[in-house]
């Protein structure tokens, strides 16, 4: 599956239309969610009462085909106006509702990635990202490029030529699966699920391998000597520019849920504006990313990359801001499909691997190696260089001592897959001896495991 996504350039007139529709998915969301937290309130209030558990009304299903079936029944009476949207836009709510218990359950168990969930609630119309999506029904491009029309909603114009999908779908290499629209910052765009056809590829260096070490100071260091990509630090540039328009904002009267206080229509426009410049940083941060990976991806067979840990840098309150500006997860995500896309593959070194440590030229281990030290300095060989500089041949080495039968990703998908090593994760004694537990005394001392050198 490939995603498309065109700017709109909508009337007046469609964009009441394209509301309408954002807000028929809210609505049928919040009309599922009432109706199944009151039915477990009523369960919950029964068993207070002492009543049988096989007595207790029957639970409700979660499932899309049941709320989709109880909301045509109740449609009419819920929403007397729901002939003026798509049935899509209803289902979009409705699909969200259903998948909402199985992310939160996932997510309290720690099957599911990134932050934890809570159970749905409901959502404030003035949060909410408008957005619904279409699977069925009228999904097409115009001939002229310019236009693509969807259900309910008629032909709306693009910002920009849709000439790439079109020319997929004329040659019968792509098939258009859905269409979501959603507004993002004051525009709507429309985002088309593709199933493509792609061509064999194969990258212009297919047996060669690059270490690609990330870092702060400079984004992206790579083993064969090529230049450093430097880090553009987007939402640095944008800081003065952001500050100035939120004090502007803070000056104009906002809205207030306690007090119900409505915004003003200037504090709309600042919003507004504020939020253009939000946007453009992160556009620019992902056409920088994009035209990095791209790069990579089409000329190495093989590119070796850390397993950062990506989550525990962002609670680093001096580090939090740049991390997140440099993006680290991103640069791997899309080297992990586009790598697959050329026809080469992502190796991901193991999180406990000592890159910056190790010496690149006589594999000497450093017991202790600061982020404030820059330059790594070797005692055993005399080597000075870089500290990034030296961890990027140090990835690319790690190629030849692969493990048969690791793959790409680590084995919980989240990152390590084991604990710190007794000897610390560079391999080398910790400076602070540790003490002994009663039943690693009683064992005697275990086997080193040494130095981590698997790749995943």
């Amino acid at each position: 599956m490939h995603a498309y996504r065109f700017a709109l350039d909508p009337t007046p007139g469609r964009v009441g239309a394209l509301l309408r529709h954002a807000g028929a998915a809210r609505v049928a969301f919040h009309w599922g969610l009432a109706r199944v937290k009151a039915n477990l309130g009523q369960r919950e209030a029964e068993r207070s009462y002492g009543i049988a558990e096989d007595a207790l009304t029957p639970p409700l299903s979660w499932s899309m085909y049941s709320m989709r079936k109880a909301w045509n029944l109740a449609k009419g009476e819920v929403a007397p106006w729901w002939a003026e949207c798509s049935k899509e836009a209803y289902a979009t709510g409705l699909d969200q509702l259903a998948r909402a218990p199985e992310n939160w359950s996932d997510s309290k168990s720690g099957r599911r990635k990134g932050g934890r969930m809570g159970f749905p609630r409901f959502r404030a119309k003035a949060k909410v990202t408008p957005s619904f999506r279409f699977t069925t029904g009228t999904i097409r491009l115009e001939e002229d490029r310019r236009h693509v029309t969807l259900p309910v909603l008629g032909t709306l114009r693009t910002h920009e030529s849709t000439r790439e999908l079109h020319r997929r779908i004329t040659a019968g290499s792509a098939v258009i699966k859905s269409a979501t629209v959603r507004r993002l910052a004051g525009r709507w765009f429309v985002s088309f699920t593709v199933e493509v056809e792609r061509a064999d590829r194969t990258p212009s260096r297919p047996d060669a391998v690059i270490g690609v070490d990330l870092g702060i100071k400079t984004l992206a260091v790579f083993s064969d000597g090529r230049p450093a990509a430097e880090n553009p630090r987007h939402y640095d540039t944008a800081l003065r520019k952001l500050g100035r328009l939120s004090r502007a904002l803070c000056r104009k009267q906002g809205p207030n849920r306690r007090t119900g206080q409505k915004p003003s229509n200037r504090w709309r426009r600042a919003n507004a504006q504020r939020n253009r410049v939000h946007y453009r940083t992160a556009v620019l941060r992902a056409d920088a990313l994009h035209k990095l990976t791209t790069g990579l991806a089409r000329e190495y067979g093989t590119v070796v990359v850390e397993d950062l840990n990506v989550a525990g840098m962002l609670k680093s309150r001096k580090l939090a801001r740049v991390v997140a500006d440099a993006a680290f997860a991103g640069i791997r995500r899309k080297l992990a499909y586009k790598t697959v896309w050329n026809g080469g593959r992502l190796e991901v070194a193991d999180r406990w691997f000592a890159s910056s440590k190790t010496c690149s030229g006589c594999q000497a281990v450093k017991p202790k190696l600061p982020l404030r030290v820059r330059t790594y300095v070797c005692e055993r060989c005399g080597l000075v260089l870089d500290r990034d500089e030296n961890a990027a041949p140090n990835l690319a080495a790690l190629v030849k001592r692969h493990v048969a039968g690791s793959g790409p990703e680590t084995v919980n998908g989240r990152g390590a897959d084991r604990k710190t090593p007794p000897r610390g994760a560079g391999g080398s004694e910790a400076s602070t001896p540790q003490r002994p537990s009663r039943d690693q005394a009683r064992r005697g001392p275990s086997p080193s495991n040494g130095r981590i050198t698997e790749i995943r």
